[in-house]
Formats: C-alpha cells, sequence, structure tokens
C-alpha cells in the first residue's frame, strides 16, 4: 500500500501554485503563461477548495483584502485587460467561481458542454426540456440578435432589468457561463459604478471552438482534465476532484479507471484521512518507508 505525506504534498503544491520565492507572477504575460501551464485556474482562491489561483501566485498565499490598493489587486487588471484578447477563457465556469482556462484546453471543457450541435438552435431545445431558464433563454437570444452587449444593456434589451429580476438575472448569467454558452468579453464604463462587463456567446467569440471539440469523446475529455487537476493538487479524495468539476460519481470512476490502470495515477493513503486518496505516482511512497 501506498502514503502520501503532508510534507511531499505540501511542497508539490508550493511549486504549482507558484507560491515558492521567486516565483510571484508580475505582468499578464507571465499570468497568461501560468494558466498555460496549469490548464486551469481559479482568479481568486475559493474557500474550501485547494486549488491554484491568479491571485495566491501573484500575491502569496494569503487572504484577498478589502482593502482596494492593495499590491495584490493588480490582478484585476490584468483579468480585466485580457479580456476579449483570446489569451485564455475567461468566466464563471469552475464552482460558479471565475477561473481562466488555456486555449489549448478549452475544447475538453467544451465538449462536455450541450454545445456540439448547433448552438443557435439547441438553447431552445435545452428550453424545451426544461435545462435552462426563460431567463437564461432571454439573455441567450438577445446576444444571437443584437450581438456583444453590457451588462445593463442586455438588461434591459432582455426584460430584466427590474429590480425584483435581480436575483434570477444574475443566476442565468452564472448558468448561461457555466454552460460555457456566453463568456464576458471587455470593460464598459456603463452604469451607475461606470463599470460594466461586456458579455458575446462563446461559440461567436471563439468561432474555431466547435470543430476543436468535436472529434474529442466526453470520457478522455475528463482524462485529460482529471489529469491536469492532478497535477496542480498533487493528490486529493476522489470526491474533490468530482465536486471541481460537478461531474457524477460514476463519469469520476469511468475517467479515473483508465489512469489508475496505466499508473498515471496511484491510490494511497493520507495521514489522519479515513479514505483513500488519489495522486502522482511521484509523491507517494510505500507505508513501510512513510513509517520510518
Amino acid at each position: 500500500m501506498l502514503s502520501f505525506s503532508s510534507e511531499s504534498l505540501k511542497a508539490h503544491r508550493a511549486q504549482s501554485y507558484h507560491t515558492l520565492p521567486g516565483q510571484r507572477l508580475a505582468s499578464p504575460d507571465e499570468a497568461v503563461d501560468f494558466v498555460n501551464q496549469r490548464g486551469f485556474i481559479f482568479f481568486w482562491p475559493i474557500k474550501g477548495i485547494d486549488f491554484p489561483s491568479l491571485w495566491t501566485a501573484t500575491a502569496g498565499d494569503r487572504p484577498v483584502p478589502d482593502e482596494h490598493d492593495d499590491p495584490g489587486h493588480v490582478t484585476w487588471g490584468w483579468k480585466d485587460r485580457l479580456l476579449g484578447q483570446r489569451r485564455w477563457y475567461y468566466g464563471r465556469v469552475l464552482r460558479h467561481r471565475n477561473a481562466m482556462i488555456a486555449l489549448a484546453v478549452l475544447p475538453y471543457f467544451y465538449v462536455l458542454s450541450p454545445n456540439l450541435g448547433n448552438p443557435e438552435q439547441d438553447y431552445l431545445d435545452q428550453y424545451m426540456e426544461g435545462t435552462i431558464t426563460a431567463e437564461a433563454k432571454s439573455i441567450y437570444e438577445t446576444l444571437l440578435k443584437e450581438g456583444p452587449l453590457d451588462t445593463i444593456s442586455l438588461r434591459k434589451a432582455a426584460h430584466l432589468s427590474s429590480s425584483g429580476s435581480d436575483g434570477r438575472f444574475s443566476k442565468a448569467l452564472d448558468d448561461l457561463q457555466m454552460e460555457f454558452k456566453l463568456i464576458p468579453t471587455g470593460i464598459s464604463e456603463a452604469g451607475a459604478w461606470h463599470y460594466a462587463f461586456i458579455y458575446d456567446l462563446t461559440h461567436r467569440h471563439f468561432p474555431e471552438l466547435i470543430a476543436q471539440a468535436e472529434h474529442l469523446n466526453e470520457n478522455s475529455a475528463r482524462q485529460k482534465l482529471a489529469m491536469l487537476y492532478f497535477e496542480s493538487v498533487g493528490a486529493a479524495p476522489q470526491t474533490h476532484l468530482a465536486r471541481i468539476f460537478r461531474w457524477k460519481p460514476e463519469e469520476t470512476v469511468k475517467a479515473l479507471q483508465p489512469l489508475l490502470s496505466s499508473e498515471q495515477l496511484v491510490i494511497g493513503d493520507f495521514p489522519g484521512q479515513p479514505h483513500h486518496w488519489i495522486g502522482l505516482p511521484r509523491l507517494a511512497e510505500p507505508i513501510s518507508a512513510a513509517k520510518e
């Protein structure tokens, strides 16, 4: 039986999360390189989810402060500056939280979304099946008809500008982003705060994406994403993998089986944890050796 030690895991994550001395990101180009290395990251650290983030790689392993003048908030400017430049994919696509995805990895996410047929028709089928809301349908149709719109204009055009529709509009935006149907592509000075996202449809902003994803199958895509996940975190319980991607248990098991059979990943114990963990072979050692 194998075991993962807290020391080896901590050392691995310090390297992959870019928290070692001299690793801090200092420019938008370095931020893009970091995303390309990891495949996908969170924008900010998420409570209860141990995973790389742009904030941690830039500001260090510390909480995100409320003070707007904290030097770590330079990441906000990088994110805004790169919107629409097609240097990465940015949106609320992991656990309903903001994340960056490398463009080379994006097709593996997209093939797992309900968008590989005809995006200008499929949303209607989803609506008839009850898998998207009337608000999401209205937002999608508005962008389909009008082209990119800032948040204020989008709410008005989609007839969701009343105060009573705040929650329904926000939820619809989140749901559409989670399904890779729309994406923020810029910043507008619209609204009282003179700051509003501009949204466009994903398949229109990345017209090559459908063709890139069509040759992939869902299980191979999950295997790819699972390996990228473990290359970042080193080792974790199987449930953590399923939770970050919102995969069903049977989908998670099916993706992991060939990776375990080929020993790209291994199963081992972790001190103080009741369940087995899965992780990279180089971080595991025989239990007898771990106890010496």
